[in-house]
């Protein structure tokens, strides 16, 4: 009883430091490679999921703000646009040397704001930056910024002055997915990071400043997205913008943009299907469904939140798939056991609670989870992991995103009807098939009308472009295609 009693006082002792060491109130802004005051009024405050306590805060950027650091990427933008392939090459390596060195700083920081479990929060919000900013390193080693075709030169060359405005689910992975290309391309830009988690994109500011960026490359400017945001998105001097977030708020994004005719790229929402085909391994195929579906507590944009299973299987796949999801448990992030921390915020658990009683009154068969706080757990943003079976194409839960640990299952008596179910979306963002023939699972796959889709749970790949169909989007990031977004391309005859 006493070795127990220790090990539960070592962890409160790692808690409570935890907590201390994420006490970050920031009060100054990054522009033009020096932290200033914000000129707006009033502070952000960030707060823990987990423990609904308060646990840092960030100053409310204004317009005024907006404008000094879209000048400074606009003046530093001629000389670096120029900047050598090998001065480019080591900034990104040290970026991402920078990640691993605070790996775990970062780690415990973005499970603090966002309530990551930590195990994932090592691995994809840390641990997935650092591998991409060296992926556009590597990838301008032999990058071809110029080819011939018949008369004439075709010269690839930086868009310009980019505005980055980003989410809070995947908080420093989708800033770096935008900042390492733009890096890479020899863009300048500001970034406009979430005001649920903006804490981490402040220790980016630190580290870009400590490696060395020029000046005015990398600005950082928080604030609401309805004044900072939107500004960003009209500003005049701004050449680019690359959104993620809802799909309501980047089509605000795109309406902003507009006037100026300056690029856009979205990521948005998504509705995922996963179908699992008549001669798939079905156990492999319902066990790995349910971490498709709860990933990151099921705050992800790809996540596969449509399960379609051929009806002559569906009494062995709910099975399995019921008995996975009421072990898949929610609790203390910081526990390495926990499967499913809490929603990001207070309206995130409103929101996905609402989807789930919806579930229920439209007459969905609840399998798992329900109503309600988990067992337990009296404080912090929590929802009950849930899955539903007998969900129908007329349902809210089939038809919208819920961004939370809720899993929907169908069934199909055909293959034309299992590819219907499955395109049956406004959107189109990422996707599975499950078959023992993969030439058949390929087949599918192409006419599924989504931009990415893994067949029997093939791993998600850095370097493969990602972005989506029909609301989920246009353009794409990572890989080559993520760089090409940043790139003009000029056509010199002779």
């Amino acid at each position: 009883m006493a070795v127990e009693v220790t090990l539960l006082e070592m962890h409160e002792t790692i808690r409570d430091c935890t907590v201390a060491h994420h006490m970050m109130n920031r009060e100054e802004l990054y522009i033009n490679g020096e932290w200033v005051a914000a000129s707006g009024e009033g502070e952000i405050e960030v707060v823990n999921p987990a423990t609904e306590q308060v646990i840092g805060s960030v100053p409310v950027g204004s317009q005024a703000d907006v404008d000094s650091a879209v000048n400074a990427a606009s003046t530093a933008f001629h000389s670096w646009s120029q900047s050598s392939i090998e001065d480019r090459v080591g900034y990104l390596n040290a970026l991402s040397a920078a990640f691993k060195d605070r790996g775990e700083e970062l780690s415990q920081l973005i499970t603090a704001e966002v309530g990551t479990p930590i195990g994932y929060s090592r691995m994809a919000m840390v641990g997935t930056p650092r591998v991409v900013a060296r992926s556009y390193a590597k990838m301008l080693e032999d990058f071809e910024w110029e080819e011939e075709v018949r008369n004439s030169l075709i010269v690839k060359e930086p868009v310009g002055v980019c505005a980055f405005i980003t989410p809070w689910n995947f908080p420093l992975h989708q800033i770096i997915g935008k900042v390492a290309p733009a890096i890479a391309a020899g863009c300048t830009m500001v970034l406009k990071p979430s005001k649920e988690a903006p804490l981490n994109a402040f220790i980016l500011a630190e580290i870009i400043d400590e490696i060395g960026l020029p000046a005015g490359v990398f600005n950082l400017v928080s604030g609401h997205g309805s004044e900072v945001g939107e500004y960003l998105s009209s500003h005049p001097d701004v050449d680019m913008v690359s959104f993620t977030g809802s799909t309501s708020a980047g089509v605000r994004v795109s309406q902003a943009a507009a006037p100026s005719v300056k690029r856009v790229t979205l990521e948005l929402g998504g509705k995922s299907a996963n179908v699992i085909l008549d001669d798939a391994n079905i156990v492999r195929a319902a066990k790995s469904s349910v971490g498709a579906c709860f990933a990151n507590s099921g705050q992800t944009c790809s996540a596969l939140t449509r399960l379609i299973i051929p009806e002559n299987k569906k009494e062995e796949i709910i099975e399995i798939i019921t008995s996975r999801v009421a072990g898949f448990t929610a609790g203390d992030p910081l526990d390495e056991s926990t499967r499913c921390g809490p929603m990001a915020s207070a309206r995130q658990q409103a929101s996905v609670s609402d989807f789930i009683a919806s579930g229920i009154s439209e007459g969905a068969t609840l399998l798992s989870g329900g109503e309600g706080m988990p067992d337990g757990l009296e404080v912090g943003f929590f929802v009950k992991p849930t899955a539903f079976a007998d969900v129908t194409p007329d349902m809210k839960i089939w038809n919208e995103e819920v961004f939370g640990p809720l899993l929907t299952i169908t069934t199909y008596s055909s293959e034309e009807e299992a590819l219907a179910l499955a395109n049956d979306s406004e959107y189109g963002l990422s996707g599975g098939v499950w078959s023992e023939n993969e030439e058949r699972a390929i087949s599918f796959a192409k006419n599924m009308r989504t931009g990415q889709v893994s067949i029997n749970g093939g791993p998600f790949n850095i370097s493969a472009p990602f972005g989506g169909y029909k609301m989920s989007g246009n353009g794409r990031e990572l890989g080559i295609h993520g760089l090409q977004e940043f790139l003009e391309l000029k056509a010199i005859q002779r």
